[in-house]
């Protein structure tokens, strides 16, 4: 009897809103968009498409989520195959905070499961599924990053007492999370041990068959939003046009399989092998947002306009003047209030409801001397500090109204990443031609900024850190900023691990 192992690949019908969190179905390597999942299972020898229902359903409680995949009665694509698979499992993930360390550890453990597979005349059941996975996430102000391992084993019985089928798992997870996008790949291996014993027809006689085979999986789900410049058609009308944020989210999957040859009759071919690739790509329908108009009457033909009219659309800017005045220096307080609202990090009173209680507590008081509590940036200023993004000129005072210079920005912002320590141990030079120039404490800032390409030196190589930032540059400085968290990171995570370039 002919052995399959190889796909089950499974278009399943899934209710996946754009809004959560991008994340592959389950551990077996599949893709979906809101209404098709596909799959690549392993039970018995060679590539069976299947199509079908999926669902999923998550609960959170307190720091424990449980998430249940359901796969009922998929059918073979290839109407001439008989087959069906059906498959219910539910994963618990427990995470423990670890404030003191900016980290949390995320422990997945398998709770229910049931399986079962059928092909022609044969029957797999999964008897036993054990499996482990702990990821450790990196809580920056800007981005989340994870990282995480695997280990598992399914235990598969072969029309009751014919045989077993073993799948070894083992793999890890990379992925991040911000505001303007979300990645997680997973890279899984699995190794197949079958063990069958056959009667031959019109005989007592038996035939023990034994095979192994191993595939390695590369799945990643990634959402970004962008903005998209939508023009105005209207001759007449009191704005040329404006912004679209558009949400897109993409799973894509590869295979690469090394599994045993069968004959045409069914029988093991000792000798060959057979080995090939297999990908898969799932869309969801973008979400389009329309955003505010900008209307400023000073940026016609200016070379910042369109980074200074994105983020006003996005809220970033939210001056209230006709004239955005981009050539005058920025403020501390207004680039700290910028970065914050670019990654869409909330302030320590947003979601506060005044109570009777609050309202008897002390009165607020303000970390540093030169910014009142009232201080229409003492929010983000507060919140910059407690996230340790921004740090004050000394231990009392902020100096919000001093114009930012560049070495300031840029420390900010890769502390916003939270990559400075990526930078090498001291007594490195940065490649800039006045790298003497860079202060002590944001050398380390600079040449990390230099290597993730989110500055460059000017027509001299030069990198200019003491030199005062306009509101036009800080502007471009932003944009290139949420343009690595929606695209870079996305290259990194997704095309650079499953190398789909």
């Amino acid at each position: 009897m002919k052995k399959s192992i190889l796909y089950c690949m499974i278009f399943l019908i899934a209710i996946m809103p754009m809004g959560v969190w991008a994340a592959p179905p389950e551990f077996s390597g599949g893709v979906n968009n809101e209404y098709a999942y596909e799959e690549v299972v392993f039970i018995s020898g060679e590539p069976i498409k299947f199509v079908g229902s999926f669902s999923v359903s998550e609960k959170d409680k307190d720091d424990t989520k449980t998430s249940t995949y359901k796969f009922s009665k998929l059918k073979p694509e290839d109407k001439s195959i008989d087959a069906e698979l059906t498959k219910t499992i539910t994963y618990v993930t427990t995470y423990m905070n670890r404030n003191d360390k900016g980290q949390t550890i995320a422990q997945t453990e398998v709770e229910k499961y049931s399986e079962s597979l059928k092909v022609g005349q044969d029957k797999y059941e999964l008897k036993d599924y054990q499996f482990s996975k702990s990821d450790i996430i990196d809580n920056r102000p800007a981005s989340d990053f994870f990282s995480g391992n695997m280990k598992g084993r399914k235990y598969y019985t072969i029309n009751k007492d014919e045989g077993e089928v073993v799948v070894e798992i083992s793999g890890g997870t990379a992925a991040y999370e911000n505001f303007w996008g979300n990645t997680e790949t997973q890279m899984i291996d699995y190794v197949i041990n079958s063990k069958r014993t056959i009667k031959e027809e019109d005989s007592e006689d038996t035939d023990d068959v034994s095979w192994q085979g191993t595939v390695t999986a590369h799945i990643s789900d990634s959402q970004t939003k962008s903005l998209k410049y939508s023009g105005n058609d209207a001759n007449y009308s009191s704005f040329y046009g404006g912004h679209v944020r558009v949400t897109n989210r993409a799973m894509v999957s590869r295979y690469e399989y090394n599994l045993p040859r069968f004959d045409d009759d069914g029988t093991l071919d000792g000798k060959k092998r057979d080995r090939d690739t297999i990908q898969l790509s799932k869309e969801m329908v973008p979400k389009v947002e329309r955003l505010i108009v900008p209307k400023f009457r000073d940026l016609n033909g200016h070379w910042a306009q369109e980074s200074i009219e994105k983020l006003y659309s996005l809220d970033v800017f939210d001056e209230q003047s006709s004239f955005f005045s981009p050539n005058i220096p920025f403020t501390r307080g207004e680039f700290t209030k910028g970065i914050i609202r670019a990654c869409d990090i909330r302030t320590s009173t947003e979601g506060q409801k005044t109570t009777s209680r609050s309202r008897r507590q002390p009165p607020e008081e303000s970390p540093f001397k030169d910014v009142a509590v009232a201080d229409k940036n003492y929010q983000y200023i507060k919140s910059g500090l407690e996230k340790q993004i921004i740090s004050g000129v000394s231990a009392t005072e902020f100096k919000p109204d001093e114009p930012l210079t560049r070495a300031q920005a840029i420390t900010i912002l890769i502390r916003a990443l939270g990559f400075e320590n990526k930078a090498p141990n001291p007594g490195y030079y940065t490649s800039f031609s006045d790298d003497r120039s860079i202060p002590n404490w944001a050398r380390d800032s600079v040449y990390v900024a230099r290597e993730l390409d989110l500055i460059s030196g000017d027509e001299y190589n030069r990198v200019n850190p003491n030199k005062v930032v306009t509101r036009a540059e800080a502007a471009s400085m932003l944009v290139r900023f949420l343009e690595f968290m929606e695209k870079d990171l996305q290259r990194d995570y997704r095309e650079n691990i499953i190398q789909f370039n």
